[in-house]
């Protein structure tokens, strides 16, 4: 590429030109005069808000988050508050911030542009996770909410997630008026912005604090079925080995754990304190085993029982457990949250307390295995598409509605929540269960590796896996629709020796949910495989899923699978 497309060489003047945009923004894009490449990603379109809200590279540029994209974006999500919310009284939105560079700066350019517009913003001085976030919006009864984090991307990302009135990440139809309203405005000359001085003095900016944390600790402590006996007994015994990866989950985590009764919980110290450049792992990610290197280090030491690990908004958490050779293995999304709907849905129906409506909510993507489990204790499993923010929206419709009493929900992605107190996965209340899940099988002999050999002998020896393939920048949008556009024009009609027996296209809207590009595949022997591309990073995601006669032949049967469809993908 010799020179800038149209569009972006329209966009970098206005840029270069504009009086409201700073020197050092202006000196950080003179710079990259000689690069057009570069030039060219950054300005060939404007960052898109999507159903999740913003995420992309930190710096300067049209298709980058920086306070000018973040400015921009407060302001069309003001113009929807205002418009939605009049004559209600103020508005109010709770802002929240993560680990990563520029989060404290961007907080405070949203609030900021909130003031300027007359909307109370609520913050929180030091970085917060995101389901306190998603807690206090409702906790306070905000109109909305907002967190900068990018969840477990690389440290060179930053992300902008907006939330509704009932703490929960905006869902199609309500992300859709935003976008509109955020195309309305002009990045520089349509944002309203007030100074801090001028927002505290009218009351427009709220400094949050310990008392808004305590409330959070003690709900999530408050949905634990095993209090007592971890204070009196089980806690005791029980060692735990914490990774909050840098991020925001290291007090929380710690604090809910001490409520219950936990008094050997042992804190990673090179991954203690928030560090925006991540730098003790390659992704921050409690996805891969990568991720638990020092954890397992210092588990060894100390002979632990079991090892937790948060991303960095702590949102998702991934647990390492002992095998029946004593050797620490990662468990999968599917099978901590299959671990934790028997532990949790099991001491509930002992308690007298599970009722009979209950339901458990999982992904289009997540594995059949929970399913299974919760139908087992009679509860009603409904799927959504991949993304809490639907599981959230079917916990508000249980609770308007009184027809279902939400029990559970997970993605196998690592997210879980029980308790009716958020609307959003949380990683603080996922390692407190699966704490005490430990803790309370231990006093049975067994370990948490036992009990899920034991799920599989009773429900099926059910293996998933997930493979990506990252994709950046203009060509890589392309290829991922290319993709896509392949795998839906011509549906295979055999693979991995069974017959496709059906096709679930969800670009259609299927079974009442919204239109999303997924494509779904299900197949003659039990199994299924799905093609998604992410709607967070630049990356095209399919996902495989078995059930076998033995765990050996789960394997064989997922890595047959994989290595068919993926041999397509690649174009091989």
């Amino acid at each position: 590429m010799t020179q800038l497309s149209p569009k972006a060489a329209e966009t970098l003047s206005r840029w270069l030109q504009d009086p409201s945009v700073d020197e050092n923004t202006k000196a950080e894009l003179n710079l990259l005069a000689n690069e057009p490449q570069e030039l060219e990603e950054r300005f060939y379109r404007d960052l898109e808000f999507g159903t999740g809200g913003l995420r992309g590279v930190i710096g300067a540029g049209s298709n980058r988050i920086n306070r000018y994209t973040v400015g921009r974006a407060t302001q069309g999500f003001a113009n929807y508050i205002l418009e939605q919310h009049s004559g209600e009284g103020r508005p109010s939105v709770v802002i929240a911030h993560d680990s990563r560079r520029f989060s404290p700066e961007f907080t405070l350019e949203a609030a900021l542009v909130l003031a300027g517009n007359g909307i109370e913003a609520h913050l929180f001085p030091s970085l917060r996770s995101t389901p306190q976030l998603s807690f206090t919006v409702r906790h306070l009864k905000a109109t909305g909410g907002v967190v900068i984090t990018a969840s477990h991307n690389p440290p060179e990302y930053n992300g902008y997630k907006v939330y509704n009135a009932e703490g929960g990440q905006l869902v199609p139809h309500e992300a859709e008026k935003v976008i509109s309203y955020i195309l309305e405005v002009d990045s520089f000359n349509g944002v309203k912005r007030m100074s801090q001085e001028e927002a505290e003095a009218g009351g427009l900016l709220h400094w949050l604090g310990e008392q808004e944390d305590e409330a959070f600790t003690d709900t999530v402590a408050a949905v634990s079925v095993a209090r007592d006996e971890i204070t009196s007994t089980l806690g005791r015994d029980f060692k735990i080995v914490y990774t909050p990866l840098h991020g925001t989950g290291n007090l929380p985590v710690r604090s809910v754990l001490n409520k219950i009764g936990f008094t050997q919980v042992h804190v990673v110290p090179e991954q203690e304190l928030p560090d925006s450049e991540f730098s003790t792992v390659k992704s921050p990610n409690p996805e891969e085993r990568e991720a638990f290197t020092l954890a397992i280090k210092l588990g060894e030491e100390l002979g632990a029982d079991l090892l937790i690990g948060t991303d960095p908004d702590a949102d998702r958490m991934g647990a390492v457990v002992r095998d029946n050779e004593g050797k620490f293995v990662v468990l999968s999304g599917n099978q901590s949250g299959a671990l934790m709907i028997h532990y949790y849905l099991s001491r509930l129906q002992e308690q007298g307390k599970l009722p009979s409506n209950g339901a458990v909510v999982k992904t289009i993507v997540t594995s059949e295995m929970g399913a299974a489990v919760a139908e087992h204790y009679g509860a009603t499993v409904f799927n959504t598409l991949t993304g809490f923010k639907y599981i959230g929206e079917k916990m508000t419709q249980f609770q308007q509605s009184g027809e279902y009493t939400y029990l559970f929900g997970y993605e196998e992605s690592y997210g879980y929540l029980a308790g009716n107190y958020a609307r959003d996965k949380d990683a603080v209340l996922a390692s407190m269960l699966i704490a005490e899940a430990g803790a309370y099988y231990k006093a049975q002999g067994k370990t948490l590796y036992d009990v899920l050999q034991e799920l599989y002998k009773q429900f099926g020896y059910f293996l998933e896996s997930l493979e990506s393939r990252t994709l950046k920048g203009k060509d890589g949008v392309a290829q991922i629709q290319g993709i896509m556009n392949d795998w839906r024009s011509n549906p295979p009609q055999e693979i991995a020796g069974a017959a496709v027996t059906e096709v679930l296209d969800y670009s259609l809207g299927l079974n009442g949910l919204p239109k999303e590009n997924v494509l779904k595949y299900l197949l003659s022997d039990g199994s299924w495989f799905c093609l998604r591309p992410s709607g967070t990073e630049p990356k095209i995601k399919v996902y495989f899923a078995v059930r076998g006669e033995s765990l050996q032949n789960a394997k064989d049967k997922v890595a047959t699978l994989t290595q068919q469809v993926m041999s397509r993908v690649d174009g091989k």
